[in-house]
């Protein structure tokens, strides 16, 4: 990736992060966009901050740039592209991994109880974001064939197709983000570019860590709250899959495929940080809804 152009949004903290580390861990530029900056937090108030992350980068061997900017609105995103193409000249990798709505859903509430301004907010979050800055990015990225954008979601196509996620904002908020990338896979085709859907698993995200009360260092104990924890991953994981596709000069074979970390890591070779490939959703389907029992080890 040495020489290659990417820019990855939501870089601030979790799956964005790791996404943008492991590219500049092979060589890329990396534009690392999110709203919380060392001056000012965004509304979730949390520490982490995208110059961090561009810091982080640089330490693994690529070149972090960081930039705020909130892609809800357009033309900070057109600003944001217009500097990159002035700057580089270049686009060859996409993340969006926009989010930003955590609180805004209630599990298990119809939409007739659910909070409807909090609602329409998440779908603003999850999709507007993405398509604000596809439009504004992609003229930059199809210049040059072998191109890729990556839509970052929760759980597949397959998956999710036959699964209700448990509050319908949160729902359709991740299919539509799969769905994404299958639209844009065929609209990317003519331009030799590809356009593909990734879902973390269990995710180890700052948020996460402290969700469950542990740390990076302990947190196997987390699988006291929940089993699966057994089976979650570092951002780094997925950030890897990003970079194996990204790599990959025959990624077109996956355009328009909504796929999990595990099942890349299997493709690829990579490993999470510890040496293993987690594959929690394998462990939901073929165990856990199954009613089956196993080792988890076999599953990572």
């Amino acid at each position: 990736m040495n020489g290659k152009v990417a820019l990855v949004t939501g870089a601030t903290r979790g799956t964005g992060r790791g996404i943008a580390v492991q590219l500049g861990a092979v060589g890329a530029t990396v534009y690392c966009t999110g709203r919380s900056t060392r001056e000012r937090r965004s509304e979730m108030d949390r520490a982490e901050t995208i110059e961090e992350t561009a810091e982080l980068v640089t330490e693994a061997g690529g070149k972090g740039v960081a930039v705020r900017t909130d892609h809800l609105d357009p033309a900070q995103v057109k600003e944001l592209v217009e500097r990159i193409d002035r700057e580089q000249g270049r686009l060859d990798v996409l993340v969006n991994d926009i989010w930003g709505a955590e609180g805004l859903w209630a599990w298990d509430t119809p939409v007739w109880e659910h909070d409807l301004d909090n609602g329409l907010k998440l779908l603003r979050l999850a999709i507007d974001t993405h398509l604000i800055t596809s439009h504004h990015a992609l003229p930059l990225l199809i210049r040059r064939p072998g191109g890729l954008v990556v839509e970052v979601t929760d759980g597949t196509a397959d998956y999710n197709r036959t699964r209700y996620r448990n509050s319908i904002f949160y729902d359709l908020a991740k299919s539509a983000v799969n769905r994404l990338a299958f639209a844009q896979s065929h609209e990317l085709r003519p331009h030799g570019c590809a356009a593909v859907a990734i879902t973390p698993g269990f995710l180890r995200s700052e948020m996460m860590l402290e969700n469950f009360g542990v740390t990076e260092e302990n947190w196997r104990d987390g699988a006291r709250v929940h089993e699966d924890f057994v089976l979650s991953e570092t951002p780094a994981f997925t950030g890897r899959a990003v970079a194996a596709l990204a790599a990959d000069p025959d990624v077109m074979r996956w355009s328009g495929s909504s796929v999990s970390s595990g099942e890349l890591a299997k493709e690829y070779g990579f490993t999470d940080l510890d040496g293993s490939r987690p594959d929690v959703w394998r462990w939901i389907v073929e165990v856990r809804e199954a009613g089956m029992t196993a080792d988890p080890a076999d599953f990572r």
